[in-house]
C-alpha cells in the first residue's frame, strides 16, 4: 500500500467519484476543536512487550479518555458541525456502548437532545453511563443491526440527525486527532498498530500521521488488527470491495462489526499497510498482560493490538505504539475473561481425578499439589458422575500454575503417584 504525500491527499476516491481522505489541515483543526473536550491521554512504555517485539513499545492509553474510548473525538467533532436547525432536532445513534457514550457526553457538552438505540442485552455499566450522560435511551432487540435499524427509523420519522460510528467524514476525521497525538508525543515512531472494527479510528490515525509524518520527510507503517470471529477487512481488501461478512461471537465485542465502511475502506484499502487478525483466547491473554504488567484495565477490543504484538504478527524494527483504544468492560465479563486469558496462558488448570472412596485421598492430592508448589483454588468431590463405580468418587479441583511446563509437571507428578488425572478444557 503506498504512502501519502500531503500534495496528493485527494486523490483516493469512493466508488461516487467523492474524495474521502481529509487533508492534514482538516485533521488539525479537529485537534483544536475536539480538546474542548478531549483529553490528551499518555503513552506509556512497555519494557516486556518492548523485549518480545525487539524494539521500544509505548501504549496509547485512550482507555483513560472521557467516556473510556476514543469515540468521543469522532462524536464530538461530528456534532460541531451540525448547523443551529439541525441541533435542534436533536440527534439518534445506536450502538452497543462506546459510540452511545461518547454521543451522549459529546450533545450533553452542545445542548443537543441525544436518543440512543441499544440492545436489550446490554451490560448495565454501559447502558447506566449513556443515561448518565443525558441520552434517552430505548432498548431495542439483541443484536446491534436492530438498534441499527430502528435509529434510521427514528431518524426519518422524527428529523433528529443519525451520527454513524465510523462511516462519516467528520467521524473520520474526529478520530484521526489521535494519530497526530501518537506523532506529537512520539515523532520518532516507526508503526502504529490499531485494533478495526468498521474502520473508523485506523482511517482516521492512518489518513493523519501518514500525511504529518511527510512533512518531515518520514513514514510510519499503520498495521490494523481484527478479531479473528468478526474479521471483514482480510477478505473484503483481497476483494478490493466492502464485503459482509458472517461474525462470530467474541469477547471482543467493540469490534464485531461484519462490513467495512464505504469511505473507511476506501482510506485503509490505500494507506493501511497490514490487517492481522487474533483469537479471544489471545486476546484474554493480552487483558491479562496488560492487568498484570501496565496496571491498566481494557476492554477485550481495546486490547487486540497488544494481543498481536504478543502473538507476533507484528513486525518491528523501531518505536511502536500499540493503542489501547477503549477500557469500559463490565466487571462481569472481566470476571471470565481473566479466568479464561489465565487458562489461555497455561496460568490455570482444572484436573479431573477418579479416586477409590477411602479416608485420606483428598489429602494425599492436596500433598502432591503442593509437594510441586501449585497452589489450589477450587475443589469439587462427588459420589455422583457418569460412568462411576459404586465404591469410586470423582475429584475435580482448579489449580494456578506458572506456565506451561509447571502446569504438566502438575499433571505428571499425579500420574507418577498411580492416578489418572484427566485436564479439564
Amino acid at each position: 500500500m503506498t504512502e501519502l504525500s500531503t500534495t496528493d491527499t485527494a486523490a483516493h476516491r469512493s466508488p461516487t467519484g467523492e474524495d474521502v481522505v481529509p487533508t492534514l489541515a482538516e485533521f488539525e483543526q479537529a485537534l483544536v476543536t475536539v480538546s474542548a473536550v478531549v483529553q490528551p491521554t499518555p503513552i506509556e512504555s512497555s519494557r516486556f512487550l518492548g523485549d518480545l517485539l525487539g524494539a521500544p513499545v509505548y501504549l496509547k492509553c485512550e482507555n483513560l479518555q472521557r467516556t473510556g474510548s476514543y469515540k468521543i473525538r469522532g462524536a464530538y467533532n461530528r456534532l460541531v458541525q451540525l448547523t443551529d436547525e439541525e441541533k435542534a432536532r436533536g440527534v439518534v445513534a445506536a450502538s452497543a456502548g462506546n459510540h452511545a457514550q461518547g454521543v451522549a457526553f459529546a450533545a450533553r457538552e452542545l445542548g443537543i437532545q441525544s436518543t440512543i438505540f441499544m440492545p436489550v442485552g446490554v451490560p448495565l455499566p454501559k447502558l447506566q453511563a449513556t443515561r448518565d450522560y443525558g441520552a434517552r435511551v430505548i432498548l431495542r432487540g439483541h443484536t446491534v443491526s436492530e438498534p441499527l435499524e430502528a435509529a434510521a427509523q427514528f431518524a426519518e420519522e422524527t428529523g433528529a440527525v443519525l451520527i454513524p460510528p465510523f462511516d462519516h467524514h467528520d467521524v473520520i476525521v474526529g478520530q484521526g486527532t489521535l494519530g497526530l497525538e501518537i506523532y506529537r508525543e512520539r515523532p520518532d515512531v516507526e508503526t502504529v498498530v490499531v485494533p478495526i472494527g468498521g474502520g473508523g479510528l485506523i482511517s482516521g490515525i492512518a489518513a493523519a500521521i501518514k500525511q504529518r509524518a511527510a512533512e518531515d520527510g518520514r513514514t510510519v507503517r499503520v498495521i490494523g488488527v481484527q478479531a479473528a470471529n468478526a474479521a471483514a477487512y482480510p477478505p473484503s481488501l483481497t476483494a478490493g470491495e466492502p464485503l459482509n461478512v458472517p461474525i462470530q461471537p467474541t469477547i471482543a465485542d467493540g469490534i464485531a462489526v461484519s462490513r467495512p465502511g464505504t469511505r473507511n475502506f476506501a482510506i485503509i484499502e490505500r494507506l493501511v499497510d497490514e490487517v492481522v487478525t487474533v483469537s479471544d483466547d489471545e486476546t484474554a491473554k493480552a487483558l491479562v498482560v496488560l492487568l498484570e504488567r501496565a496496571k491498566l484495565v481494557v476492554e477485550p477490543a481495546g486490547a487486540v493490538a497488544v494481543a498481536a504484538i504478543l502473538e507476533g504478527r507484528v513486525a518491528s524494527s523501531g518505536p511502536t505504539v500499540a493503542v489501547l483504544s477503549g477500557g469500559n468492560i463490565d466487571p462481569l465479563l472481566m470476571q471470565r475473561v481473566v479466568s479464561h486469558g489465565l487458562a489461555a496462558a497455561a496460568r490455570y488448570l482444572t484436573i479431573r481425578v477418579p479416586l477409590p472412596d477411602r479416608p485420606g485421598q483428598l489429602a494425599r492430592i492436596a500433598e502432591l499439589v503442593a509437594s510441586v508448589n501449585a497452589n489450589v483454588v477450587e475443589v469439587l468431590h462427588t459420589r455422583r458422575a457418569p460412568g462411576m463405580q459404586i465404591n469410586d468418587v470423582v475429584l475435580e479441583f482448579s489449580v494456578e500454575t506458572r506456565g506451561p511446563e509447571h502446569r504438566e509437571l502438575v499433571v505428571e507428578t499425579l500420574r507418577g503417584a498411580g492416578y489418572e488425572p484427566r485436564v479439564i478444557d
